[in-house]
């Protein structure tokens, strides 16, 4: 039978379709409970808790989520690269997942997100450093919201079938081709996360979480890559706008970088209590093999009074025993 659905949620998963006629809601699938221990397993269909898209499971991992808003037991204050005191944060252990997004969805999660696509160095010299896979996402654990579906076909994404297979005899009834077995086991030191960092000012809470992808000779000299993704989230009811960036780049080489910019991405975003989440990723290239970032976002409240919010340091590190680049879909 269907499990029984969180107090909070329909038993019955229903989306939004566009008709000529109007708006229609179609049935989906049907909720399971969250699991409250243990990872979900590959091809299990979830909606997104803050997003609102379709998606399913490809790998899970673990990551250390440094949170600076649990105060460590011992808050020993010491400098760090920031060139301000501050307590030692703790590294906690934390399952996050890689996940298909269903294409349908993608338009409707555009305003609030750019998570629609993970960039990647192309493993080939070529002017273009980057490529990117459309309708990839990193998603943490208590995000999910697992459903299941008697559709053998339920997202829609050019990689389902080439990573996937339906096998009914199995729960969830959506089992790993060896193509994704390959294609994780070949790429997952730039894919898998170690790193996540979220600290919180007046209500607005930052996560951040890099990752290194790769190493690039130009000029005689090497040239380290990294994405970060991040997310805001608005905590409160009052609505804030993002107005400007502020970015401290240290590199190991000795270096500190300043950047200024007006929003992100291009967007400066408004954070409601409609739409509390905003997500994009950005890249950052150092002529070492590490560094920090930090810095503030700037929003604005609607009486026009301004407030800064942390972005708490991350460090950059390279995977010194690399051994080959990261590669596409390229078996």
């Amino acid at each position: 039978g269907a499990a029984s659905a969180p107090a909070n949620l329909p038993s019955c998963l229903c989306a939004l379709r566009n008709r000529p006629e109007g708006k229609v809601l179609e049935t989906v699938g049907v909720f399971e409970a969250p699991k409250q221990h243990g990872k979900y397993e590959t091809g299990q269909l979830f909606l997104h808790s803050v997003f609102g898209y379709r998606g399913i499971v490809l790998f899970p991992w673990q990551a250390r989520l440094y949170d600076r808003d649990v105060a460590s037991p011992v808050a020993e204050k010491s400098e760090n690269v920031a060139g301000h005191g501050s307590k030692e944060v703790k590294g906690k252990t934390h399952t996050y997942y890689q996940v298909l997004i269903d294409a349908r969805d993608c338009p409707h999660i555009s305003q609030r997100s750019q998570t629609e696509a993970v960039t990647f160095l192309a493993n080939h010299d070529d002017s273009r450093a980057l490529y990117a896979i459309p309708g990839l996402d990193y998603v943490s654990h208590e995000d999910i919201l697992p459903y299941s579906s008697t559709d053998q076909v339920p997202i829609q994404h050019e990689l389902f079938e080439r990573f996937l297979m339906y096998d009914q005899t199995k729960v969830p009834p959506f089992v790993a081709r060896d193509t994704l077995c390959a294609w994780q086991e070949k790429n997952h030191p730039w894919l898998e996360l170690s790193d996540v960092h979220r600290e919180t000012t007046e209500n607005i809470r930052v996560t951040v979480i890099p990752f290194y992808m790769g190493m690039r000779e130009a000029q005689n000299s090497h040239v380290y890559w990294w994405r970060y993704c991040i997310r805001l989230e608005n905590l409160d009811s009052e609505v804030v706008q993002l107005r400007e960036r502020h970015w401290r780049i240290f590199s190991l080489s000795g270096t500190l970088e300043t950047v200024r910019g007006r929003g992100v991405v291009g967007r400066e975003p408004v954070l409601s209590k409609e739409q509390p989440a905003f997500q994009y990723s950005s890249h950052v290239s150092l002529q070492a093999s590490s560094g920090h970032m930090w810095g503030t976002f700037r929003f604005e409240r609607p009486d026009g009074s301004h407030f800064d919010v942390r972005i708490p340091p991350f460090s950059l590190e390279s995977n010194k025993d690399e051994k080959t680049p990261p590669s596409g879909l390229h078996w």
